[in-house]
Parts: structure tokens; sequence; C-alpha cells
């Protein structure tokens, strides 16, 4: 009863793992949309599928910024402060990016985007999937860094896949597509998509620093 008289006096620390975890799965939600956009969205529904990107993106910033205010105020926190800035900056930065890839899809409006441009919103949604992990190992990994090691693995797996399905579809867009127009509006698109799982690869760079750095 004592302790928790005085308790109620002691300011509530906040989750930084649940949080970063919140923005995971925002992640996670942001590359569904994506993906459902480019696989069965049709021409005229491009709009919409931008704006729930938007809307969860957005989210994204909302939980960001109070990881943010929280590490400005809190004394104690489970990892330095400079790491969960960087890996909450490096999720969010993926969420950016994710929404950026849905506004170009809804302003340059091309004809088609194809079975390589699904295949890239696949590898952002196992990307996705693979930090949403990876988040969840972050109050264990001290103990027992091999899956937190070998998600981070899988991210460049992923990541090395993705450049090579870019790569043999820039190639081929090249020699194959005749309207120029179309041809600049489906690379920049193409990408952005390719940069998105770059931006990914870049947090398994960051938890790997984490591993290194801690265990």
């Amino acid at each position: 009863m004592k302790n928790s008289f005085f308790n109620s006096f002691v300011p509530k620390q906040p989750n930084f793992f649940c949080l970063l975890k919140q923005l995971a799965d925002i992640l996670s939600e942001a590359a569904d949309v994506l993906s459902e956009s480019v696989e069965q969205g049709k021409p005229e529904e491009r709009e919409t599928y931008y704006r729930r990107v938007k809307e969860v993106e957005r989210k994204g910033d909302m939980v960001t910024h109070q990881v943010l205010d929280e590490l400005e105020t809190t004394f104690i926190t489970p990892l330095d402060r400079e790491d969960i800035n960087a890996l909450a900056s490096g999720i969010d930065d993926v969420i950016d990016c994710v929404n950026s890839c849905a506004k170009r899809i809804n302003i340059y409006n091309p004809r088609a985007l194809g079975d390589s441009a699904i295949e890239l919103c696949h590898f952002i949604q196992q990307e996705a999937a693979c930090i949403c992990k990876a988040v969840e190992e972050l109050d264990v990994f001290r103990k027992n860094p091999a899956r937190l090691r070998g998600l981070c693995v899988e991210l460049h797996d992923l990541e090395n896949q993705a450049d090579d399905v870019y790569e043999f579809f820039i190639r081929r867009l090249f020699e194959e597509e005749k309207d120029s127009i179309e041809l600049i509006k489906i690379k920049e698109i193409m990408q952005e998509l390719e940069r998105t799982t770059d931006a990914a690869e870049h947090v398994g760079k960051i938890l790997k620093n984490l591993i290194v750095k801690y265990v």
C-alpha cells in the first residue's frame, strides 16, 4: 500500500518498444494498402488508394513525434536515445517512401504497372513484416541476438532480390516501351518502389548496429 501511494507520484515511463511496434505496424498497414493498389486497384481508384496511404502515413508521423517528445523528457531509456531516435526515424522514412510511391502512382497515372511493380510491392510487404518481427525482439535481443540477426539478414536478402527485379525490369522497359511519356512515368514509379526497399534495408542496418553495440 505504501509503495502504491508513492508510485502515484512517480512519472509513468513511456514504453518505447511499444511505440516502435506501433510504428512498425503502421508501416505494415501502409505497405499492404500500396500492394493492394498496384495489384487490384483500377486507374480510377488510384486517388482513393493514395488518400488511404496518406492517412496511414499521418498516423506514423504522430507516433514518431510522440517517440521524439518522450525522448526529450524521459530520464531512463531502454536503449540510448540516439538509437531509439534512429530506429523510429528509419521506420518513419520507410512509411514516407511508401506514401511517395502511392503519390507518384496517383499523379502520373500510368496505363499499367505490371508484374514487376507487384513483385516490388510484395518485397516491401515482406520487409515490413520483418521489421515488425525485429521490433518485437528489442526487449530480449541482448540475451538472444540470433533471431534479430537473422531478421537483419533477411532484410538484406529481400533488398537484393528487389534490386534484381528492378534492374531487369528497367532494362526491358527501355527496350520495349515506345511511348516516351509512359516510359518516364513508369520509370519514376519503379525507382520509388526500389528506393522504398532500400529504406527498409537501412532499418536492418540500424538494428544490426544495435546487436554490435549491446551484445
